[in-house]
């Protein structure tokens, strides 16, 4: 089997956060952190420090995963980029085991047409499919964004959204990466979904998936969370499939943005930082109405009260 290793380069103040990050993609994590390596260790030691570990700035640290053929380099990257982005993390990664021109589309051959929900189902752009009655197709193409279908968090959220959404809603899509949450929006009849991301590759890509899939009523654009909505819009349905800590900042205004009796479904949550994320949105004035889960990821949907 061959194996292809992610190497994020952070700064050591973002380290817990990058593992954090990074455990969503693997838990087999390798650290490479010298900030506790002092030089007067060579006294004790001796020469079993290499002076390349000395000499290395303490302020960097590394943090690598490692995946299997079977799993797709290009998703787990893209999922990367736009937490690290959403998270204001400066990074830089890495592929090895993967020649660099090849690594964006190594995980096509493994991208294959999935069923979500009841009745939702992910069609990659290259290849023919029969559509059968009853389903909502999105034909995709993630490129350089997140957001295949094939990420637990990303299932757990489309299936909500199929479960609450109404005829005519409005929706936002906060982070919403290659668009795919909002297409299925416009696709179960939503009147209109406005979809935003930190990121303006993740945007482009989500343009590009509307025109494919004809859905006129989906709309992007770049944003850090709210700051882009147009004052005094609510939404029936607000999405926000991103990080606990990002949630926990967006909970005291994203009522602002949610019409009476409004949902929000947010994915993105370590089941380990769940009850800190209903916590806060609790605070906020939302009701915690449903959860899911999936693997280790949870899904919570809040309501405002009417």
């Amino acid at each position: 089997m061959e194996w292809s290793q992610i190497k994020v380069k952070c700064k050591h103040d973002d380290l817990d956060e990058v593992v954090a990050i990074m455990s969503m993609v693997d838990s087999g994590l390798a650290i490479e952190d010298y900030s506790d390596i002092e030089e007067n260790l060579m006294t004790v030691y001796g020469e079993l420090i290499d002076d390349a570990i000395l000499s290395a700035d303490k302020t960097i640290c590394y943090v690598s995963c490692y995946l299997p053929e079977m799993k797709s380099v290009g998703d787990a990257v893209a999922f990367l980029k736009e937490r690290f982005g959403q998270a204001g993390i400066a990074y830089e990664i890495s592929i090895v085991g993967v020649e660099e021109e090849d690594w964006v589309n190594a995980w096509k051959k493994y991208y294959h047409p999935l069923s979500i929900g009841q009745h939702l189902v992910v069609v990659p752009q290259w290849q023919d499919y029969e559509e059968a009655p009853g389903e909502v197709i999105v034909r995709m193409d993630p490129g350089m964004a997140f957001g295949s279908g094939t990420h637990e968090t990303t299932r757990l959220c489309a299936a909500m959204l199929e479960k609450y959404l109404a005829a005519g809603d409005r929706v936002l899509d906060i982070g919403t990466g290659s668009g795919i949450l909002s297409l299925f929006a416009v696709k179960l009849g939503a009147a209109l979904a406005d979809g935003f991301d930190i990121d303006p590759v993740a945007v482009k890509v989500a343009e590009e998936n509307a025109r494919v899939n004809h859905c006129p009523e989906a709309h992007f654009g770049v944003s850090d969370l709210l700051s882009a909505v147009e004052p005094g819009k609510t939404y029936q349905i607000v999405l926000a499939n991103i990080v606990a800590d990002i949630l926990i900042r967006m909970a005291p205004s994203v009522k602002s943005v949610m019409a009476p009796g409004a949902h929000l479904i947010c994915s993105g949550v370590i089941e380990t930082r769940a009850a800190d994320v209903t916590a806060a949105m609790e605070a906020g004035g939302l009701v915690l109405v449903e959860t899911g889960e999936e693997a280790d990821w949870n899904v919570l949907v809040f309501s405002l009260p009417s």
